[in-house]
């Protein structure tokens, strides 16, 4: 049997040879434009030579600071392929935790999109390690700016040929992308991703996803987390057509549109992305769904009624996905079984609406943090979320103290507590350290906020614990009304609510009212940054501040 390396390049050279003609999309504020895999292919070579006339060699890192559009999707490939290791800048983090990952990852040039490139203006001289910046501009014009040396794109890579010797006889063990965590606690964390892991990664998504050449993907996720949920790797390797929306992921009506005039039929999203999109349908917002075939919701949980309602009413099928950057990302998917077909509908959303089931090539296990035994099969015994497998993190970079935290036994920890019932569909319970004890009974603050955001007046909402002198915690809801009840929803409205939807002392004492909920760098609810600014104003209050 040949012992062929796996390798990202073998899906670049793979879609060029064999797809030449399907499309990829980005689509700009100022119109849509469109190229092939062929033209893709000769541009990602160009952008191979022009790295390497730069001296960059293998293993150096090159950053991306970049929204989702076609020279990101050429960073992608080209960095990688010719060696070095692309690390992709989440360009929501604090400039503090920016300055950190940069100087930490020793990033040797950094791509910057057009949009976003006064940013990085103010931090610059922080920067240790960068020797050029490079400006990815759809204008072709270059901006004012006080980076220096700095080139456009275009310009950079234009008078390189159209085709590179790309190694191949190579270690696919070779690191070709660096991920670091959204620092919710802490300094960010390194990620970093082999050839092998993510090329086996591809596989089993694409496999567990029921990835079709046919397909149309819709890139929400952006690119610089978790490498978009390894989309891009996956659908480059079945030749897909791939869609990339840039900043026009905020406008739902321009979402709704990009999904009607390309044919969409899959699409991964973050639950804010989803509810804002249910909240314009809720509105009388124009769409046409006609060709999805699924939308994959991740990075929290998406609550039930959503899931319910985007099938009863739209007729479109959601489910969810879980992981983390550590798993590269996907660990579980909810997709029911074939032997499930039987099953009436609310039956099957009840399955969407867990986390899923492990992807193949993958070991998972739940354990009970107290005596380190497996919990049961049953739906009901908690346990933390254990994982291991080919494309599983083992280390952090350059942080061994961590890694001894998170991965003490050959397993990564993710600090995760859920149940797994006999059919081995995951359901998340919590975070170790969102769990709400009071009275000595556990309280979900997961499964608190979906039932809190099924009623109707509230568009959002998050829950954290309350000290309490009585019952040790109690949990506090944090919601946002929906638009129209904001001068008239009341507390007790939503305590009634919740009298048949969960247990009585799950019912929130305390519930504060809210413009907006603020959100990590990957959009979930940020409950570090509810807790430092709500609780002390409840316990001033109370007269214990």
């Amino acid at each position: 049997m040949m012992n062929s390396p796996l390798l990202l390049t073998n899906f670049m050279q793979h879609a060029a040879r064999y797809y030449p003609t399907k499309e990829i999309v980005s689509v700009y504020a100022t119109g849509t434009f469109r190229y092939t895999y062929d033209d893709w292919y000769k541009r990602t070579s160009q952008l191979a030579g022009a790295l390497r006339s730069l001296g960059i060699k293998k293993g150096d890192r090159v950053a991306s600071f970049s929204l989702n559009n076609h020279r990101h999707m050429e960073l992608y490939f080209g960095v990688p392929c010719m060696g070095a290791v692309l690390h992709t800048l989440n360009i929501r983090l604090s400039v503090e935790n920016l300055v950190y990952i940069i100087n930490h990852a020793e990033d040797r040039i950094l791509f910057i999109d057009e949009d976003v490139y006064f940013l990085i203006e103010p931090f610059k001289d922080q920067l240790k390690t960068i020797e050029k910046y490079v400006i990815m501009s759809q204008s072709g014009v270059m901006p004012q700016t006080s980076l220096s040396p700095v080139v456009l794109y275009d310009d950079l890579i234009k008078d390189f040929p159209e085709t590179y010797d790309f190694p191949i006889d190579r270690d696919e063990n070779e690191p070709c992308l660096i991920c670091y965590t959204s620092a919710t606690t802490g300094d960010p964390k390194g990620v970093v991703y082999s050839h092998r892991g993510l090329v086996l990664h591809s596989f089993a998504t694409g496999v567990a996803l029921g990835v079709q050449e046919t397909d149309c993907s819709l890139h929400i996720v952006p690119m610089f987390h978790a490498n978009a949920w390894g989309a891009p790797f996956a659908c480059t390797m079945r030749g897909l057509k791939q869609v990339l929306p840039g900043r026009q992921i905020l406008d739902m009506a321009t979402l709704c549109r990009i999904i009607a005039e390309e044919k969409i039929t899959f699409s991964c999203g973050v639950p804010t992305i989803w509810i804002m999109l249910h909240s314009y349908l809720e509105s009388g917002g124009a769409h046409d769904f006609s060709s999805i075939r699924y939308l994959f919701s991740g990075g929290s949980a998406m609550p039930r009624h959503l899931i319910e309602s985007y099938e009863k009413q739209y007729g479109v099928m959601m489910a969810q996905g879980y992981g983390a950057t550590e798993t590269s990302p996907v660990v579980t998917l909810s997709v029911p079984k074939s032997s499930m077909e039987t099953m009436s509908i609310d039956e099957k959303i009840d399955i969407r609406a867990t986390a899923g089931m492990p992807i193949p090539g993958l070991d998972v296990r739940l354990v009970n943090t107290e005596t380190g035994k497996d919990v049961l099969m049953d739906g009901k015994e908690m346990g933390e979320i254990l994982v291991r497998g080919p494309w599983i993190a083992s280390e952090y970079y350059k942080d061994p103290k961590q890694t001894a935290i998170t991965f003490p036994d050959g397993w990564f920890h993710t600090g995760d507590i859920g149940t797994m019932s006999k059919e081995g569909y995951i359901s998340l319970v919590d975070r170790t350290k969102d769990l709400i004890k009071s009275a000595g009974e556990w309280i979900s603050s997961i499964d608190l906020e979906n039932a809190i955001m099924g009623f109707s007046k509230v568009l959002e909402a998050a829950v954290i614990s309350l000290p309490d002198d009585k019952w040790q915690e109690r949990p506090l809801a944090c919601v946002v009304p929906q638009p129209d009840v904001v001068k008239t929803i009341t507390k007790e409205e939503i305590q009634d609510y919740l009298k048949d939807k969960v247990a009585k002392w799950w019912i929130p004492d305390e519930i504060v009212f809210m413009q907006e909920l603020p959100k990590t760098s990957v959009g979930k609810f940020n409950k570090k940054k509810l807790r430092e600014t709500v609780i002390p104003d409840i316990l001033k209050k109370r007269g214990k501040a």
